[in-house]
């Protein structure tokens, strides 16, 4: 013992110490006693996980150092190189959690076959200077996995914040750190919405309750998040009447949040290839191309503007059809140039546009670099002096990406009163999908081998993402029914925000996906298909009305169609089939012959651009019985 290797004069010390250390340890353990007894089945605060194998250690130094020499993973030269700060290595070991558990390759993107493969495939970090970093989503502020002390232990060697940084900023980040990170296990378990006593005219109350709801507590309450009492404004709740300096500060973090999102999103379309692609869509630039070359009186000597042009295909179309005057908004800078580039180079740029320094040719077009938020004091662009508002703002599923909005603020501060929108409106479909919309067929048989529990799997996992795919009318098992319309010249930003009610009906014209028994028409429903359909109509198309379609029925676009799968698959009947009344609606023994859903779309709070998809699904019963589902909400980011 240390006592017997000390003179006598100082045991008396010693001892004193062993007991105060004794008590110390005594009271620790107690606390982390009933710290483990609270984890249940986690990971436990002493062991992290190594990012690629089933490895654990006691610090994060001697993981990363295991992740260099064996995975060839350099945490801490990545994170130099990138200077990233903590909220960049967060995301980073989330992102590779992510894509460690579907066996791809974190740095190239390769999927291997096995997680042993992918091990095998270990290499040097490819360079990610001058690109948009994968991993800088936010949705990776979201720990992958549920219980990961890495997340809090990388950090401890962490340098000191620059002293400029003041510590108003560094409450607010740390408050919004947190409240996005806050576990939502309150899954919700039923309908969101009654679907007979909802109302009809409540978009903007179920809009808020969608959201409420997605956020997994009241919207009003408050909450405690590291000993900080925070109200609904996001202010802890001791400052929010003494210190308006925070409610800037926290404005501020917002907005820097958006404006990376929004940086990263025009950064990847500074990508020829997403541009290629666009342009090589037939269906596309086939339908703006005769918008606007066919409707002569409309464009011949009119004044467009063209939101997100791009590499300026729409404006070169406006030109070619004889507008005066095409003014090309872009807001990603390298698009911008290029843009410019390109109009000069067909001699369709205007001299004394803003851009080109000297020009060749007197054409019409001008090349504006910036987003249409920030254009307001533009002097290239006088209040309510265009004719025709041109703009290709269609993400995935319609809404993703969310640019309609910015159309709108462009309709409502530049377009000449009775001014034409093109395209003019846009309407969103839905149908169900039968088994073929899925991957179970594909692994029901593999060279005469039975991998079907992959296919279940696979459809188990997609029951919580949304897929982006084409689907084909083949596979379609229900009628086409319109989820919502939008009219683009009246309609406001408020309105991209919906709920909808639809009733599905089995599809009586494709007899192929029923038993051969006329007296038991069955199939199945595994989820539904939605699309859309803009419209180029006779308001402004006078000559020739164009409809730009993304539907099943119709040659394929990049859009492909947004595929939503259940959880379950629900039984529907052609007609009045013999039915157990005592069985579930929607199976075997009693498949429905209604299907009624709910289905809420919303703008997402985060990631910025996104939308959150809620479905509600209810089977009717041939005897008016009805079976509901709990809900299933998606996000599409």
């Amino acid at each position: 013992m240390a006592t017997n290797q000390t003179q006598d004069g100082e045991m008396d010390d010693v001892d004193l110490v062993s007991e105060v250390e004794e008590d110390e340890e005594q009271e620790w353990g107690d606390w982390n006693t009933d710290d483990d007894d609270g984890e249940g089945d986690g990971l436990g605060s002493d062991l992290l996980l190594c990012l690629f194998c089933d490895l654990k250690y006691g610090s994060s130094e001697a993981l990363f150092e295991h992740c260099n020499l064996t995975h060839r993973f350099d945490f801490g030269g990545i994170r130099k190189t990138l200077k990233l700060d903590f909220y960049g290595c967060f995301k980073l070991i989330n992102y590779i959690r992510s894509q460690a558990a579907e066996n791809r390759c974190w740095s190239c993107g390769f999927t291997c076959q096995s997680r042993q493969d992918l091990q095998n495939h270990a290499h040097e970090a490819f360079s990610f200077k001058d690109t948009v970093l994968p991993w800088g989503d936010d949705r990776y502020l979201k720990p992958f996995m549920q219980e990961d002390p890495l997340l809090y232990s990388f950090g401890e060697d962490w340098e000191v914040e620059d002293e400029d940084t003041t510590s108003d900023n560094k409450i607010m980040e740390l408050i919004d750190f947190e409240r996005i990170c806050i576990d939502d296990d309150n899954t919700v378990e039923g309908p969101l919405f009654d679907f007979n006593t909802a109302s009809e005219n409540g978009r903007a109350e179920s809009a808020s309750a969608f959201n409420s709801c997605l956020n997994g507590m009241n919207p009003y309450q408050e909450v405690k998040v590291s000993s900080v009492d925070v109200n609904k404004s996001g202010l802890p709740s001791d400052m929010n009447s003494t210190n308006k300096d925070l409610e800037v500060s926290f404005a501020k973090v917002e907005a820097n949040e958006i404006k990376n999102v929004n940086k990263n999103y025009f950064g990847l379309y500074s990508s020829f290839g997403i541009h290629r692609e666009m342009i090589s869509d037939k269906v596309r630039t086939d339908a703006y191309r005769q918008a606007l070359l066919n409707n002569p009186s409309l464009l011949r000597g009119a004044t467009v503007l063209d939101v997100g042009c791009g590499t300026g295909i729409l404006s070169l179309f406006a030109s070619q059809a004889g507008a005066s005057s095409v003014i090309a908004v872009e807001a990603s800078e390298k698009m911008a140039a290029v843009a410019t580039q390109i109009a000069k180079d067909n001699c369709l740029l205007c001299s004394g546009g803003p851009s080109e320094g000297t020009s060749q040719g007197t054409g019409v077009m001008k090349v504006v670099q910036g987003m249409v938020e920030e254009l307001g004091n533009c002097e290239l662009i006088q209040p309510h002096s265009i004719d025709v508002l041109l703009s290709e703002w269609m993400g995935y599923c319609l809404l993703y990406e969310s640019m309609l909005s910015s159309v709108l603020l462009a309709r409502d501060r530049w377009l000449k009163p009775g001014g034409a929108i093109l395209p003019d409106t846009a309407t969103m479909f839905v149908a169900g999908f039968g088994k073929g919309g899925t991957s179970i067929p594909f692994w029901e048989t593999v060279y005469g081998f039975n991998m079907s529990c992959i296919g279940k799997e696979l459809v188990e996992d997609a029951a919580r993402v949304p897929i982006v795919d084409i689907i084909d009318s083949g596979d379609i098992v229900t009628n086409t029914v319109v989820l919502q319309s939008f009219d683009l010249v009246k309609m406001t930003p408020d309105e991209m925000d919906f709920t909808s009610r639809i009733e599905l009906e089995p599809l009586t014209e494709n007899p192929t996906h029923y038993s051969s028994d006329s007296l038991c028409k069955t199939t199945w429903c595994y989820g539904i298909v939605l699309w859309f359909e803009t419209g180029f109509t006779s308001r402004f198309c006078k000559d020739m009305p164009i409809v730009l379609s993304t539907s099943p029925y119709t040659p394929k676009t990049h859009w492909s169609q947004t595929i939503l799968t259940f959880r379950e698959p629900i039984a529907i009947s052609l007609g009045s089939t013999a039915s157990d009344t005592l069985a579930a609606v929607g199976t075997d023994a009693c498949p429905a012959v209604k299907v009624h859903l709910r289905i809420s779309i919303a703008r997402a709070a985060s990631p910025h651009r996104s939308i959150d998809i809620s479905l509600e699904i209810a089977g009717i019963a041939p005897d008016g019985r009805k079976r509901s589902w709990p809900v299933q909400i998606f996000n599409l980011s």
